[in-house]
């Protein structure tokens, strides 16, 4: 058993959309294929994964260090101790041979990309959904795939006023969501506060409304938005400041008693421990948004999980980043909180398989295997395309 080659490719995810920090207008993503010799229905395994929105394509490290380490090494040396599957843990040390601790980067984005394309062709190989492959050996056992998902959006972009606004996030509370989720920094505060109140009116009971500054405040203007944010019944305030700004975040929590979340850009275990130990996060009512795709993939990931359970935390207070379904999958194995969707954005890489839909804020995943790519359509011609290179 070996892996015989893996392909990326960078590919545009391109829109108008602005958060108050960045535009999207030149954003890419690497698209990864990691191709096994092992033959299931007369054809090649071949796992696929990319990385999340809000960072670029890894096209350069990835070609340059990542693959050639993993296709350097003994095919045994990536196979686990039976021999009949791959080891998604040896192949991530593989990767990470003469790489200095810290200084995460762009360095664990594309480790991460790689690191899903791996879990995909592992659960393809026992074929089985990764879901219930991560709860038979990283979890108690049991799956839940009935998964909690919110709607992303709210962007700015040019031209969009209130009513817009308004109607973009009906939109997604008529396709089931009780969650939607606005951006807030890239106007002005009385601004921003009109859009919130023009959100909460159209929402109805069990509904809620959550809000992202995607780090653009300083210590005083992420303390003005606690202050004015404390009288509307958020989901959560989401990222004030810079995501390494932990006395920010820690200082914040003293004076906005709502939910507050965070974590999207932190890219380790260490940076996430530091946040724990430092960032005045609390496990009753705060929630974590690591975002594995982003940060080395799932085998840092259950770094980090093991590390919040040492602190106290339970993995239901994490909603991973992202809207992909490499997140759903380890939502449903490993009993996290729910995951981020993008109803309308970042297609076709966001979203779920087809005739997936959502229900009082719920989706179920279906029986798939793999991460569940080739149940999205749009998705899995991309995938395909690639593979064929």
């Amino acid at each position: 058993m070996k892996i015989v080659k893996i392909i990326e490719s960078t590919r545009p995810i391109k829109s108008d959309i602005r958060n108050a920090y960045i535009d999207f207008s030149k954003m890419t993503l690497s698209l990864v294929a990691v191709v096994t010799d092992v033959i299931k229905e007369g054809k090649p395994v071949i796992g696929y994964g990319f990385n999340s929105n809000g960072r670029y394509g890894q096209g350069g490290l990835i070609r340059e260090r990542f693959i050639p380490r993993i296709l350097e090494a003994a095919p045994e040396d990536l196979v686990n101790a039976k021999g009949d599957n791959l080891d998604p843990h040896k192949v991530w040390r593989q990767m990470m041979i003469n790489e200095k601790p810290g200084g995460h980067g762009e360095r664990s984005v594309a480790v991460g990309t790689i690191d899903m394309a791996v879990w995909d062709a592992v659960a393809k190989i026992a074929e089985k959904p990764l879901y219930q492959y991560l709860a038979e050996n990283f979890g108690d056992g049991t799956t839940n795939t009935n998964v909690f998902v919110y709607a992303a959006g709210g962007y700015y972009y040019p031209g969009k006023g209130l009513d817009q606004l308004k109607q973009e996030m009906q939109s997604y509370l008529d396709r089931g969501y009780s969650v939607v989720k606005m951006k807030i920094g890239g106007a002005s505060l009385k601004e921003d506060c009109e859009r919130i109140e023009s959100v909460l009116k159209i929402l109805g009971p069990g509904q809620q409304l959550a809000v992202d500054a995607n780090g653009r405040f300083d210590l005083k203007m992420s303390m003005d938005y606690g202050l004015a944010l404390s009288k509307y019944p958020l989901f959560w305030y989401e990222e004030a400041g810079d995501p390494l700004d932990y006395e920010l975040q820690a200082k914040l929590g003293e004076v906005y008693q709502g939910s507050m979340a965070t974590g999207e850009n932190l890219f380790s275990m260490q940076d996430a421990r530091n946040l724990i130990r430092h960032g005045g996060m609390r496990p009753d009512r705060d929630w974590l948004q690591f975002d594995c795709a982003l940060s080395y993939g799932l085998v840092e990931y259950l770094k980090t999980l093991d590390m919040l359970k040492s602190y106290g935390w339970s993995p239901k207070r994490c909603i991973p980043h992202g809207g992909h379904q490499m997140s759903l999958a380890i939502a449903a194995g490993l009993g996290l909180g729910g995951n981020e969707s993008y109803p309308d954005l970042f297609q076709p890489y966001g979203g779920f398989p087809d005739g997936v839909i959502v229900k009082d804020g719920y989706v179920n995943l279906p029986n798939l295997v793999g991460i569940g790519f080739e149940g999205k359509s749009d998705l899995i011609r991309e995938m395909h395309l690639l593979s064929k290179e």
